[in-house]
């Protein structure tokens, strides 16, 4: 027998008042603290050499909004990736001065560290093998990412590499390799092999999608998180991080004591 009619109806109010509620909840979340963190440790703002800032015009304009966020210090992270943008030491120093010289010219008191973002590949490896002095974003840091696709068998191996060659490996953005959703224990099986994990203040707007927002806050949940980095590339992300909000999951990541321990060290 259908409802009655007052049933729907009843339904649909209560319904309303659901969204309603979940609505002005998450409107009056307090805006992410972005100058606890001081330093933004992965960005893409050194000028023109992979799919970030295309030139030190650009690059001002991302860091003064940076700046506007609460950020202190910068590091920008290009990518070094061997099949399509093959930097190294040397192209990365020369954008990098001329990153520095248009801050000068800007009246812009930032001295802004080059590190990298290598993809663990060939070229990585091979980086390994001859034991070349790799950027890093801090002290021993070093940044990496996995291909999209699929993790690399070598992983492990090359983590083991570098911690025998004195580096710390930043594993960058966890929650968004898509393999790892239905995967959680690879993911805990990288952690332990002795990785901070690096993940993407974007992921928690759902930047991403939903499943990369649940990854994020599950591996806080986990207490898995060690960093948290913009990985901005562009205006639309400057865009985005101006309406991040202190989430449950981001706010108990800022008030864990091992997060807090990092950042001020």
């Amino acid at each position: 027998m259908p409802e009655p009619v007052e049933g729907h109806f009843s339904f649909f109010i209560l319904h309303l008042y659901l969204n309603m509620f979940s609505f002005f909840k998450r409107k009056h979340l307090d805006p992410f603290p972005f100058q606890i963190l001081k330093t933004d440790y992965h960005s893409h703002i050194i000028p023109g050499i992979d799919d970030g800032s295309p030139d030190a015009e650009t690059s001002i304009m991302l860091i003064k909004g940076l700046m506007d966020l609460g950020y202190q210090n910068f590091v920008g992270t290009p990518h070094v990736m061997e099949d399509i943008w093959q930097n190294n030491t040397e192209t990365i120093n020369a954008a990098h001065q001329i990153l520095q010289l248009s801050l000068q010219d800007n009246g812009i008191d930032k001295n802004i560290r080059q590190g990298a973002e290598y993809l663990v590949d060939g070229n990585f490896e091979q980086l390994l093998a001859d034991k070349k002095k790799l950027l890093t974003i801090k002290d021993n840091w070093v940044l990496i990412e996995i291909s999209f696709i699929q993790p690399p068998k070598q992983l492990h191996n090359v983590i083991f590499e570098m911690q025998m060659q004195g580096y710390q490996p930043v594993f960058a953005h966890p929650e968004r390799y898509n393999y790892y959703q239905t995967k959680k224990d690879e993911l805990q099986k990288v952690k332990t092999a002795g990785c901070l994990f690096q993940s993407n203040l974007l992921s928690f707007l759902g930047y991403y999608g939903p499943d990369v927002l649940k990854l994020s806050e599950w591996l806080i949940a986990q207490g898995m998180t060690d960093i948290v980095g913009t990985d901005l590339h562009h205006e639309n992300h400057l865009n985005a991080l101006r309406n991040l909000k202190l989430t449950p999951a981001l706010k108990n990541l800022l008030d864990s004591n091992s997060f807090k321990s990092l950042i001020s060290a």
